[in-house]
């Protein structure tokens, strides 16, 4: 038998587990993220599983950055005007 002992929890730790969940406008109908459109489901899908498990690390996405990402993703960008871009938003 497992036991658990009782012990509280602090309410500002409840409080962080509560605002740490902050959803994010996904339009599957019209294949976009927090306003910016993807080329299909397949991507919007992954891109926004990727940026839902961020967020609970605390990444606080922005339209720029989705957009940046999605560049990156789709062979827009390479490496180096992923990062040239990421310190200019950052």
């Amino acid at each position: 038998m497992l036991i658990i002992p009782k012990k509280e929890i602090p309410l500002q730790n409840i409080l962080n587990a509560i605002n740490m969940y902050r959803p994010i406008q996904i339009d599957r109908e019209n294949l976009t993220l927090m306003g910016v459109s993807f080329p299909d489901l397949a991507t919007l899908d992954s891109t926004a599983n990727a940026i839902g498990s961020n967020m609970f690390e605390g990444f606080e996405p922005t339209e720029k950055l989705i957009r940046l990402y999605l560049d990156y993703k789709t062979g827009k960008i390479g490496n180096t005007q992923l990062l040239f871009h990421l310190k200019e938003i950052l």
